[in-house]
């Protein structure tokens, strides 16, 4: 687990650097870049180092209070988004997949997703390939000890880790990330 942990601390290392040589080199197309840029790699870098993982670097965790269930995470996730105006799209029990093809007991893993029709659409006809980033998705995954935590795609790299998106787009996915986060802070802490 050492050696997996030091590989990919290596190869975030070199990330760096590639992208501290792709600076001196590059300068021209990096002024282009938005100005958060090298705050959301420089985070997702420290991420990675700290993980050694670069799933685990690009995303959100939170883990849920002791004592609630995965009922009241759950109901707590969809009142939390409807206040918030994002719609409850639907929901992939992983689990029972899992159950179905082996035949066997799986811990709880479930996708829930929510969206933002009105903020896809301006994504959508920004970049086909931002289609990728939606709808947002909260996983709710019980650990191997039984511990519930939420998990959920950390958008800084989508928003600043290019060019800069044009404003509007870039208020409204600014919002979405806010709202992401404090959906998953509040459905963690058992508040509706």
């Amino acid at each position: 687990m050492n050696l997996l942990r030091n590989l990919f601390a290596v190869i975030g290392l070199i990330f760096v650097a590639i992208l501290l040589i792709g600076a001196v080199t590059l300068g021209p197309r990096l002024a282009k870049l938005d100005p958060g840029f090298p705050q959301a790699y420089g985070a997702f870098a420290g991420r990675l180092l700290e993980s050694g993982d670069p799933g685990v670097a690009m995303m959100w965790s939170e883990p849920v209070q002791e004592g609630l269930s995965v009922e009241d995470v759950t109901t707590s996730l969809k009142s939390l988004a409807t206040n918030k105006n994002l719609l409850f799209v639907g929901e992939s029990p992983f689990y029972q997949q899992v159950e179905a093809v082996t035949g066997e007991d799986y811990r709880y893993v479930n996708f829930l997703s929510f969206c933002d029709a009105q903020v896809g659409k301006m994504m959508l006809d920004y970049r086909d390939q931002y289609s990728g980033f939606m709808p947002c998705r909260i996983a709710l995954v019980e650990d191997k000890d039984g511990n519930l935590a939420l998990y959920s795609m950390n958008l800084d790299l989508m928003i600043y880790g290019g060019e800069p998106l044009p404003p509007e787009l870039k208020a409204e996915a600014l919002r979405m990330r806010d709202t992401i986060r404090d959906i998953m802070r509040g459905a963690a802490a058992g508040e509706f």
